[in-house]
């Protein structure tokens, strides 16, 4: 980092770091990165990463392991996807880990339909709420296992969404019934892990003028029906899903009762207002907080290429059945 870089880190002090493909070089790179970065802020901060394997890599070849796409992995393994998504888990956590990153945004609990556009449909752990509750259990272990912390997305459910909301703002009119006996399901069954990331999509049935991430109504549905008692964050505050100034994201964000907001582009011209508009962590943010950061294990034993071969073994058996 430049000295000036180290300075707005310091001053700013933010929860965490979120690096991305940017940010990445080497092994040896990124072990200078991540160690700087919690240097600026003089605490062991969590540095978060989106490794999801597949469409979504941050780290790729020929330094990090290449993973096919979610829905192609679990589809192939059959009805070995939990092994082999425990074993994607574990494997993708000891690559982070060695590097100094310890929160993956994985797994993401978001159920496949028809509808499904493209940027959500091959990341998608299957197309029935409870193969996704399965598959993104397994994964989840499997990082904690590693010493990663799992953060699951797009709580409460990106899956329907016929928009990208990097760039548009999806509109869902499906039922709340609906919603509650599919979407809803894989985020209530995962409720108890550390983390959640909302979705930048509007549900009519719930509030027909806030997008998830800035609605009251969806956050109290996440807290209070789908259960989820961990730290919430928005997905990221530059996507063009949202509107208005970044000040004021911000601030609607967390009136909605987000605990903090995510910010990952990376631009100063952004960060700036933001900071104008992010207090403290409140006492029950940071408790969350706290709770989350409590699971960040040391890695349990581990060898790499063991896993490699179980995982080989087990891809071929699928294959031969």
């Amino acid at each position: 980092m430049s000295p000036d870089e180290s300075a707005f880190f310091r001053d700013a002090d933010p929860w965490g770091f979120i690096i991305f493909a940017r940010n990445i070089e080497t092994p040896d790179q990124v072990r200078a990165l991540t160690s700087e970065l919690r240097d600026s802020v003089g605490r062991d901060a969590p540095i978060l990463i989106d490794q999801e394997g597949g469409r979504v890599a941050r780290f790729r070849p020929p330094h990090w392991r290449e993973w096919d796409t979610a829905l192609d992995f679990c589809t192939a393994a059959g009805g070995n996807a939990a092994q082999v998504m425990h074993l994607r888990g574990r494997m993708i956590a000891a690559e982070l880990k060695a590097v100094g990153v310890d929160v993956n945004c994985a797994p993401m609990l978001d159920v496949a339909t028809k509808d499904s556009h493209a940027i959500i449909l091959n990341r998608c752990y299957g197309f029935d709420p409870e193969t996704v509750a399965v598959n993104g259990r397994a994964l989840a272990e499997g990082q904690l296992a590693g010493g990663v912390l799992p953060i699951i997305k797009h709580i409460p459910g990106h899956g329907r969404a016929s928009l990208d909301s990097h760039h548009d703002l999806p509109h869902l009119d499906t039922p709340l019934a609906q919603l509650q006996s599919s979407d809803f399901v894989p985020f209530s069954r995962l409720s108890d892990l550390p983390m959640a990331m909302t979705a930048h999509i509007i549900y009519s049935a719930i509030d027909p003028e806030n997008c998830a991430t800035l609605s009251p109504a969806v956050i109290d549905l996440i807290r209070n029906d789908i259960g989820f008692g961990g730290l919430l964050m928005t997905d990221d505050l530059s996507m063009k899903a949202l509107s208005g100034s970044f000040a004021e994201r911000a601030a609607a964000a967390l009136s909605a009762g987000c605990d903090m907001v995510l910010h990952c582009n990376g631009e100063r011209a952004e960060m700036d207002p933001i900071l104008s508009e992010v207090p403290r962590l409140t006492a029950a943010a940071a408790a969350r907080a706290e709770a989350a950061l409590v699971l960040r294990q040391p890695p349990e034993p581990f060898d790499f290429a063991q896993a490699e071969d179980a995982l080989a073994q087990v891809m071929k058996d699928a294959a031969n059945d």
